[in-house]
């Protein structure tokens, strides 16, 4: 099935942002941006139109039947669809990309997972708007993404008790921080734990972690540190070909409940 995550390496963008930034809202020249989307797009899927959406850090899915212009992409943080031909795209600088795809059905989703998306649900409002199309959970593969990890995520109590108001139960995915009074949050293992409890046994992890490695991503939270003006995004895609046939299949590491 036709999927990827990239990273920052293959682009035409320079300066701080060099690379295979493509993000039109970075400031980066819209040229590059667009030639960064098209070399996308070919080692992904060539030929394909690619989706993106107004990502806002909310639950909110939308079904995708053909690509939207730039400005009139519909404000959301996940899409699905069935149709062969559309890649489905997914803006990142370490909040979390999270492909999925029942590929018997022929269904695929994309969702944009920060941690107010992750909390409020877009993994599940995802998986909820693919089994309207036709989709099966218990036959669903997931994959997340590159995104910020535990080490480098430094947050405050408020952020902590945000989560553990929420369920106690996740207070464990959380850690001593640094500094007194912080805790190291695991995004990436609170996205994992949702999906698992949204019944879908197979899923791929562990792609790296965006903050720590700048010869490999963009990070919002590292260019913030550095008292850059701007950041570039990454971008997550997948799809359906137009032949099931040229579909291949991918391997995931089986995640277990706790």
């Amino acid at each position: 099935l036709p999927h990827g995550f990239l990273g920052r390496r293959g682009g035409v963008s320079e300066g701080e942002m060099w690379g295979l930034n493509v993000g039109y809202a970075s400031g980066d020249d819209s040229d590059h941006i667009a030639e960064n989307r098209r070399r996308a797009i070919e080692a992904v899927l060539p030929g394909a139109g690619l989706a993106t959406v107004h990502q806002i850090h909310s639950p909110t899915v939308v079904h995708v039947e053909h690509p939207w212009p730039q400005d009139g992409r519909p404000q959301a943080d996940a899409m699905v669809t069935k149709r062969p031909g559309i890649l489905l795209g997914i803006l990142t600088a370490d909040c979390a990309p999270v492909l999925l795809a029942d590929v018997e059905a022929g269904v695929v989703g994309a969702a944009h997972a920060g941690w107010r998306g992750a909390l409020a649900g877009v993994t599940d409002a995802t998986i909820e708007a693919m089994e309207q199309l036709g989709a099966d959970r218990n036959r669903m593969r997931a994959a997340v993404g590159p995104c910020i990890g535990k080490d480098s995520y430094e947050v405050d109590e408020n952020f902590r008790d945000r989560f553990c108001s929420e369920d106690r139960l996740n207070c464990r995915f959380f850690f001593a921080g640094h500094q007194p009074g912080k805790h190291r949050f695991d995004l990436e293992s609170y996205i994992v734990d949702r999906l698992v409890h949204a019944d879908i046994s197979e899923i791929g992890f562990g792609h790296g972690d965006t903050y720590s490695d700048p010869d490999r991503f963009y990070s919002y939270r590292r260019s913030t540190h550095r008292n850059e003006p701007s950041y570039g995004r990454q971008i997550s895609m997948i799809g359906l070909s137009w032949s099931k046939s040229s579909a291949k299949s991918s391997a995931y590491r089986p995640a277990r409940r706790s």
